[in-house]
């Protein structure tokens, strides 16, 4: 009992290491016949997989699958599960009732940095405050090293279009693509907008931007609606010039997003709470 819940608790500890979506199911309480009792645990994982168990058999199933969901919809829930039947759990019919709570395991976000230039390395020093878990990729392994920028949590050294191919990318990643320019570009943005992604940014000028959005509509076949995902020029309008200050519109405009700001000054939004 007790390595099966030490299993389950290095795993729920790796899971958040490494930006892995999983929930929690506990047993919270049983009255009659059950196969595991009050406290069990299993982490179950986006795919079905699962370390530890709550008893096997049909309901186990059952409760998986009711944890993929919460998982997709990160919303906590209990349920009750009677083993009355050979359709509700081992052929043995435990007879039991068992109360469960299923929990999303809340994942740091990550930021996934493709291009290890000064702005790349700006953007990463300033996602480690921000206490995100930072990737950082480029194809050149003189710009993605633990020698280059120390403590990330990976360095990927790939082609920039075959990132989607190495990283596990969720809806709690947050993709800041500040590139060496077009060719790269235009094989880049197509496989990431196959991911859930909570953000993909470019960066470049508007002028860049309109070029590199003409051609993925004519080569690749991209939709304008596709395209608005993107956020190209990528950051809050700065007038910032430094590669630190580009890091910082672009940490600004991930910030607003993932908290549901306007970019709008405080003193301006003040104005307007006076005169109403």
């Amino acid at each position: 009992m007790m390595d099966d819940q030490r299993a389950v608790y290095e795993a729920i500890i790796k899971a958040t290491n490494d930006g892995i979506p999983s929930a929690l199911v506990t047993i919270t309480s049983t009255t009659g016949s059950m196969p595991r009792h009050t406290g069990s645990k299993m982490l179950v994982y986006d795919d079905s997989k699962i370390v530890g168990t709550i008893g096997g058999g049909a309901m186990e199933s059952r409760v998986i699958e009711t944890a993929r969901q919460v998982i997709a919809t990160e919303e906590a829930t209990t349920e009750t599960y009677t083993l009355n039947s050979t359709e509700d759990g081992d052929a043995g019919i435990c007879g039991g009732t068992a109360t469960l709570f299923i929990e999303p395991i809340a994942l740091q976000p990550t930021l996934l940095i493709v291009g290890g230039g000064h702005v790349g390395k700006a953007l990463a020093e300033l996602a480690q405050w921000l206490n995100y878990r930072v990737l950082l990729s480029d194809d050149r392994v003189e710009f993605c090293n633990p020698d280059y920028l120390a403590g990330l949590d990976g360095y990927i050294v790939c082609k920039p279009h075959e990132i989607v191919q190495q990283v596990k990318i969720t809806q709690h990643t947050y993709i800041t693509a500040v590139t060496r320019g077009l060719p790269i570009d235009e094989n880049l943005i197509p496989p990431l907008l196959e991911t859930p992604a909570a953000y993909i940014g470019l960066i470049g000028s508007r002028r860049r931007w309109a070029i590199t959005a003409k051609k993925l509509q004519d080569d690749f076949g991209l939709t304008k609606q596709q395209l608005k995902r993107i956020h190209a020029p990528i950051g809050l309008e700065l007038e910032a010039e430094t590669p630190k200050e580009i890091a910082l519109s672009i940490m600004a405009e991930i910030t607003m997003l993932r908290r549901g700001g306007t970019g709008q000054p405080m003193q301006w939004l003040g104005k307007i709470a006076d005169a109403i």
